[in-house]
């Protein structure tokens, strides 16, 4: 076991990252790190048997990510009957293109004597430009059936293992149907000035991945009348006069992969990636709906803030209101009482304004309970259940507010799991969501917390407390009584090639 032990490297230390540019006499190095994961590589424990001193070097291209693995050590474990050291450029075949693994000095004198590299531009079409802390980034989307994307997302692929837990990389040998559902967002620092006249002026921030799901939209409603009356049979003919092609088929935008690397964490590029990827969604009109795939917690909270600092700016929430003057009566706590929620919200104007905003109806109730739940003065709120023992018959118009504010989360707490709910007796269910219920305010007020903060600091972009380090969700604070995930695969159980983990390093 101390031989073991003696002869074992945690592979997270062993591998270091470096983006390399072209220097005045050996190659220039930008940035290095250490990935966060790797076990879907070297397994559960994250080992590499049968060295001391071990290193792993993995060098990638800052501008086009050319890859190259440079393996050393001090001392390698002699073979003893079936116990060998790990073959690590074996393993990692697997997982990086072949031309990774060639000499160094092959690598080095590429990168130091391109002259096509002075005239690289990332791949697709640039759609948004911004400054961060005085440097200049630049963000370009592409289509995956493009050969200069498919390169460039081959040649990264090994970085979702790296850094997105329990990521898959995508099948660039798919079909090209399949392949032109896809789109990549990649985030690229302009650099100033070219540190030779060969240099690219591009380095890679980062990107994300989205799956376009193709929705069958139904007929808009008309009396039951007129819709006898029409023809069952439509007439058209083939060929189409025009071609069929993912993008002008209404569709669902999927946010898969999505990635800062560790150097760029916590500039906010998080935050320009997410939003300019909003704002493309918003402005394609074969867009009905944005979603996300997976969502760690880093990346539900940068979510919820572009996404409420989004329908604050657009006045989506000033369109919304709590009514609290309701007849008591209708809220009893008599078994029967349903939840009023059509004469406590205006419902028609929320689906119209979720429409326009496309987003998942779990997330836009999130947005919503939210922006209410901001508007209930402090007292009434910090106050907990204490001062809604009158429920709607409360004098103070707050406790009122918050007290029917509660039932509206009730009632989406218990919709969505009900059918867990249902299993258990009276007084637990009540209890569960109960509970369920104060988790949630609880997290809301968090994020109105780092809400209010932003706002003290001027900063306008909805997301500085989650990039800069700001407070965090207690870990598994939002699986309360069952999952709630609420992006469903709109797929219905197909097209599993789109299910792809994501998660975000902001």
């Amino acid at each position: 076991m101390a031989d073991q032990e003696e002869w074992s490297t945690n592979a997270n230390e062993a591998l270091q990252i470096s983006l390399v540019q072209p220097g005045k006499d050996a190659l220039n190095t930008l940035s290095t790190f250490h990935p966060q994961f790797t076990y879907p590589i070297f397994g559960e424990e994250e080992r590499i048997f049968g060295y001391q001193g071990l290193r792993v070097n993995l060098r990638f291209a800052a501008h086009d990510l050319l890859p190259n693995v440079e393996v050393s050590y001090d001392k390698k474990f002699k073979a003893v009957g079936d116990t060998q050291a790990t073959d690590v450029e074996d393993v990692l075949r697997e997982w990086m293109p072949a031309s990774a693994f060639g000499k160094l000095v092959n690598f080095q004198t590429r990168i130091q004597n391109t002259p096509s590299a002075k005239d690289f531009k990332p791949p697709g079409k640039l759609i948004e430009s911004y400054t961060s802390r005085d440097r200049k980034f630049e963000i370009w989307c592409g289509e995956l059936t493009d050969p200069a994307v498919q390169e460039l997302i081959d040649r990264m692929q090994v970085f979702i293992s790296f850094f997105i837990e329990g990521g898959t990389p995508l099948d660039l040998d798919d079909q090209e149907w399949s392949l032109a559902r896809w789109r990549v967002f990649f985030v690229y620092e302009k650099l100033p000035n070219a540190p030779t006249p060969t240099a690219a002026s591009y380095s890679i921030v980062g990107y994300s991945t989205s799956y376009r799901f193709i929705t069958y939209l139904s007929t808009p409603s008309q009396p039951q009348s007129k819709r006898k009356a029409k023809s069952s049979i439509q007439t058209f003919s083939l060929p189409f006069p025009n071609p069929i092609t993912p993008s002008s088929l209404p569709s669902r935008s999927r946010i898969s992969q999505f990635l800062i690397l560790p150097p760029h964490q916590s500039h906010s590029h998080g935050t320009h990636l997410y939003n300019t990827m909003t704002s493309t969604f918003l402005a394609d009109p074969a867009c009905t709906e944005i979603t996300v795939e997976d969502p760690n917690e880093a990346f539900d909270d940068l979510r919820d803030y572009c996404d409420y600092a989004r329908l604050l700016q657009n006045g989506t929430f000033g369109q919304i209101k709590l009514q609290t003057s309701l007849d008591p009566k209708a809220t009893s706590k008599r078994i029967g009482v349903r939840v009023p929620t059509s004469k406590l919200l205006d419902l028609p104007l929320l689906k119209t304004l979720r429409r326009k905003n496309k987003l998942a109806q779990r997330q836009f109730d999130r947005l919503v309970e939210l922006y209410l739940l901001s508007r209930i003065p402090p007292h009434s709120r910090q106050a907990g259940t204490t001062r809604l023992t009158q429920r709607g018959k409360a004098s103070d118009e707050g406790d009122r507010a918050f007290y029917y504010w509660r039932l509206l989360v009730k009632q989406r707490v218990y919709k969505k799991n009900k059918d867990v709910l249902m299993q258990l007796e009276r007084g637990e269910r009540i209890d569960k969501v109960e509970q369920t219920v104060g988790e949630v305010a609880g997290d809301y007020e968090r994020l109105l917390r780092g809400l209010e903060g932003m706002s003290k600091n001027g900063n306008g972009n909805g997301v500085a407390s989650v990039e800069g380090g700001g407070e965090r969700r207690e870990r598994g604070k939002r699986k309360v009584v069952v999952d709630e995930e609420d992006e469903e695969d709109e797929d219905g159980g197909g097209e599993r090639e789109a299910k792809r983990r994501k998660a975000e390093q902001s």
